[in-house]
């Protein structure tokens, strides 16, 4: 099966804060998880301008500075009665604007998202439930302490 190409974006605020949005499998809502904004490409679209639309759909933010590629991820993982094989893209999102709305989203996102959350990096690494992609937490840390990276960091491949 080919990989779906996917962008998505590490939107941080004015107090470097992230934002994730809550999943759950929608057969069970018991299975919760957090994840970046974002989704695949639809057309010709470049990667950023998915990121963008993905991110105003999901959470209605589009007072948006898209900064650079941090990470690349290929990942499996079943949901909604499939398997999905993703080539994740990340970029670096910075904005004001922290009220979000959830108005642009499919009807699978209506099935399955709880809603949204700003983090700070001490507050996610208590988290409880599930964090994608699982390394989130010190590859947020290595990014406010040092910027971003020269380079996309190529993340290990992450099947659940």
């Amino acid at each position: 099966m080919p990989l779906r190409k996917v962008a998505r974006v590490v939107l941080l605020d004015p107090r470097d804060r992230i934002l994730l949005l809550h999943g759950f499998e929608p057969d069970d809502p018991s299975r919760t998880w957090w994840f970046t904004p974002g989704g695949g490409l639809e057309g010709d679209e470049s990667r950023e301008q998915a990121a963008l639309r993905e991110l105003a759909e999901e959470t209605g933010i589009t007072d948006v500075r898209l900064g650079p590629l941090l990470w690349r991820r290929t990942c499996s993982f079943p949901f909604c009665g499939r398997r999905w094989h993703q080539d994740e893209w990340y970029y670096l999102a910075r904005t004001e604007q922290t009220t979000t709305r959830q108005e642009g989203l499919t009807e699978l996102e209506r099935r399955s998202m709880a809603g949204t959350r700003w983090w700070t990096v001490e507050e996610l690494a208590g988290a409880t439930e599930p964090v994608y992609p699982t390394r989130l937490v010190g590859l947020l840390r290595t990014l406010l302490d040092e910027g971003p990276p020269s380079t996309p960091v190529i993340l290990e491949t992450e099947r659940v």
